[in-house]
């Protein structure tokens, strides 16, 4: 690793100087390792962190924006985990490149109606209950809903939570032998890989970005599409079965116990209004975004070239499943877990002379070593037993 001379050396701070340094201590003691031969697979598996490092880190993977950096090894086509993190590790909430934990916090319109969408839930859940406790409806009728409830709420928090594929400043072209010329942000100064635009709201340049969502209070881009799509796949599914279950109990129970109480009469018609609308909204949104999966034209993209005529002419390629929800099981993909990318820097379109050199650090290594299969690490930095 190259160093800088004194005259060279950039102004960074003392936290960053201090992550840094731990970062090159690992790094000479894998290389003193690997040359007296007492480096093995076994010794990648321990945690050499305090325990206090270990609780923080714990408890800010919990809201981690950061999801697994999946790359192929261009020398024997492996598959491996970016063990580094070049994310910050503070626990702070925001959008800039020293918060570590992804949060919208600049728009109030858009934290008020994230919220909405949990009382909405709520107050449909209660609904169905309340219908079960009368006996109107089967128990286990209300126990699915709540179910599917549960999954699209968790898939809104990863959504909101979770980085769009925000641009670091570091961030280079992937194509430099290939491209002369490279687009920068003019509001945040950075390369701006293809498909990507600059949110006014985040105020980031994020990669692949469909659209900035104020019911999720975040952006919709590669980092946390696969999240978007499940929240609307959840909740048209709740929505449904919501008014098929009023519908089915309106017209279909003859018996004399049949009888609303006014509280689930105004229950039921409010939450029918509300499911009709909310309905729509919902297949239109699904419309939309698989729209844009099979033409490979985000919403953003799609309105520009129709606005210049252009839409017609497009040539962009659908976007591959996996690019969405990773190469990992397909039981993975129904649960708002963060995807396992086949080739991270070919998704977001940049990359980072920080992984660039880690990329090329590892080829050495795999040469001169004696295992065949590379280890499979956390993107926190220890590894997966």
């Amino acid at each position: 690793m190259m160093r800088h001379s004194s005259e060279e050396t950039p102004l960074i701070s003392r936290k960053e100087d201090k992550r840094r340094r731990h970062t090159l201590h690992d790094e000479k003691r894998y290389q003193k390792d690997l040359k007296s031969g007492q480096h093995t697979d076994e010794s990648d598996k321990g945690d050499r962190r305090r325990i206090i490092g270990r609780v923080k880190a714990s408890v800010s993977n919990i809201f981690s924006p950061v999801a697994p950096q999946y790359r192929k090894s261009n020398d024997q086509g492996e598959f491996y985990i970016d063990p580094y993190n070049d994310y910050p590790w503070t626990c702070t909430f925001g959008t800039s490149e020293d918060d570590g934990i992804w949060m919208n916090r600049r728009d109030k319109s858009g934290c008020i109606m994230s919220a909405s969408v949990w009382l909405l839930f709520v107050y449909s859940y209660v609904t169905i209950s309340l219908l079960a406790q009368s006996g109107r409806i089967f128990g286990f009728v209300s126990s699915i809903y709540g179910t599917i409830c549960a999954m699209a709420l968790a898939s809104h928090v990863k959504t909101m939570f979770t980085d769009p594929g925000s641009i670091p400043q570091a961030a280079v072209p992937i194509e430099i032998a290939t491209r002369t010329t490279h687009a920068m942000c003019v509001h945040c100064q950075t390369y701006k890989p293809p498909n990507s635009h600059h949110c006014r709201i985040c105020n980031r340049c994020v990669s692949r970005m469909d659209h900035h969502c104020p019911w999720m209070n975040n952006c919709i881009g590669a980092g946390n599409l696969k999240h978007f799509i499940l929240f609307l796949c959840y909740t048209w599914t709740a929505i449904f079965m919501a008014l098929f279950t009023f519908a089915w109990d309106y017209f279909f129970c003859v018996s004399e116990s049949c009888v609303f109480t006014p509280m689930i009469m105004h229950l039921v018609r409010t939450m029918t209004l509300i499911g009709v609308c909310a309905l729509f909204f919902v297949s239109s949104m699904l419309i939309n975004v698989l729209y844009g999966i099979m033409t490979g034209i985000g919403t953003i993209d799609r309105l520009q070239k129709r606005a210049d005529g252009k839409l017609d002419t497009s040539d962009e390629e659908p976007i591959e499943l996996i690019d969405i929800f990773g190469i990992g099981g397909y039981w993975t993909w129904l649960f708002p877990i963060d995807p396992l990318f086949e080739d991270y820097d070919r998704i977001f379109g940049y990359a980072t002379p920080q992984r660039i050199l880690r990329q090329q650090q590892r080829g050495s290594r795999s040469i001169c070593s004696t295992a065949t299969v590379p280890k499979i690490v956390d993107v926190r930095g220890y590894a997966q037993v």
